[in-house]
């Protein structure tokens, strides 16, 4: 990547940043003042390829999820993006969640936060996001010229997305750079795809088999059935602030994350089939993890929570990357498969076989989006290497997560990994 076009995606991502953090502390008034743009539906109460093929030819051809049903396994309702939101025009009949990844998507592809596309009276009241202005109606024309493409070009595959053109600024360039032309650009390691002559070792057991010893020995990882841990977490629903966190997790395959923001907790939860939110900083303040990336993702983060399982945690897994690094360091790619259908791409450090980070994928109406989550400072738990820091990164945001404590094999109350309540809004300007 040339210094130009760095300077100007770091630019683009502060400011989606800013504005992320603006835009969560507004979003957590309204919903505790009842001001969000529609009110919200209240949810049901309850308890709580081959090697030779792309792997991203794949993806596109996936079915975002508003394909879902009214309700998810667990019974509870999804709300889609109309019961929630007034004057959307484009984007019907998907799932909230999936509508939220898409102005991510927005934001990634155009360099732009929120205020870019609505009013910037939108920060002072949120019912003005649903005022029409000229960007977002022209962003509506594009959504559907990028669809006509697709479908007439491409058999509806999502060959064409906003950042096809974009990638990252607000128009999209029409004159040649030469200095792109002539500059060896910076790899993105998430972009690695399985080509057709890739390497085809180290396999994905060697690969597999080496992280489980770096971690420590199957005695060791066999023995290991909870851990509980607290820190620190901060990102844009803290305003960047550091505020404590709690994580819980019970083999097999349970985990729960509790973090004190200072609009209220944020609690997400998998029990091991069915996963929820509650969030002071979401429009709506319980919603369940819906069938495919979704609880692919909340399934995967759990089994990991106990890595020597971490073989029978996906399927078809998958060597053929071409070499990459992350941080000057040479990383070995191995892709599996979620339950849902789900690809997860993870990054094994070649020298010391720790986990290094792992890529998942979600598809939207619009396009797919990545989720990032980076790993460091293993430390000994009990015998076993854990990451003490834990970066989370999307279109929507950064979070950061760091650990000072780690207690192993402790008790943990099963109703930890119960359908938590709704997330209760503090008022605002009261930090916990």
């Amino acid at each position: 990547m040339n210094r130009s076009s760095s300077s100007r995606l770091a630019s683009s991502r502060f400011a989606a940043r800013l504005l992320t953090t603006a835009s969560a502390g507004l979003l957590a008034i309204a919903v505790a003042t009842g001001q969000t743009a529609a009110p919200p539906k209240p949810a049901t109460p309850a308890t709580s390829q081959s090697k030779a093929a792309p792997a991203k030819a794949t993806q596109a051809k996936a079915a975002p999820a508003k394909s879902a049903a009214a309700t998810t396994a667990s019974g509870d309702k999804v709300p889609m993006v109309e019961d929630v939101f007034r004057n959307v025009k484009v984007l019907k009949g998907i799932p909230v969640s999936q509508f939220m990844d898409t102005m991510g998507f927005f934001s990634a592809a155009t360099g732009m936060n929120c205020t870019g596309c609505h009013t910037p009276e939108s920060l002072q009241d949120v019912a003005h996001f649903a005022d029409d202005v000229p960007r977002k109606v022209i962003a509506r024309q594009m959504v559907l010229m990028v669809n006509n493409f697709n479908k007439s070009g491409f058999g509806g595959r999502q060959a064409v997305t906003c950042w096809t053109c974009h990638h990252g600024s607000q128009a999209p360039e029409s004159i040649p750079s030469l200095m792109a032309q002539y500059t060896v650009p910076e790899e993105d390691a998430n972009s690695i795809e399985i080509v057709p002559d890739g390497p085809t070792e180290p396999t994905a057991e060697q690969t597999l088999n080496k992280y489980l010893q770096a971690l420590g020995s199957a005695q060791k990882l066999a023995a290991l059935t909870s851990i509980t841990a607290k820190g620190t977490y901060e990102g844009y629903d803290t305003y960047h602030m550091k505020v404590p966190v709690e994580i819980y997790a019970k083999a097999p395959g349970q985990r729960s994350i509790v973090v004190h923001t200072q609009n209220g907790d944020s609690t997400t939860t998998f029990d091991g089939k069915s996963g929820w939110v509650a969030a002071a900083d979401k429009p709506v303040r319980l919603l369940a993890l819906l069938p495919g990336a979704e609880l692919d993702g909340a399934r995967f983060d759990a089994n990991l929570a106990f890595p020597g399982g971490i073989k029978q945690a996906l399927t078809q897994w998958k060597v053929g990357f071409p070499v990459t690094t992350i941080n000057d360091r040479t990383v070995n790619i191995v892709q599996g498969t979620g339950a849902g259908g789900s690809r997860i791409k993870l990054y094994f450090d070649e020298e010391n076989g720790l986990l290094t980070r792992q890529v998942r994928y979600s598809p939207t109406i619009i396009g797919t989006v990545p989720l990032q989550i980076d790993y460091s400072d293993y430390r000994d738990v009990a015998g076993v290497k854990m990451p003490y820091g834990i970066v989370i990164t999307w279109t929507g945001g950064q979070s950061k997560i760091l650990l000072t404590d780690i207690q192993p094999n402790v008790a943990i109350d099963a109703a930890r990994f119960a359908k938590p309540a709704p997330a209760v809004v503090k008022s605002f300007g009261k930090a916990r």
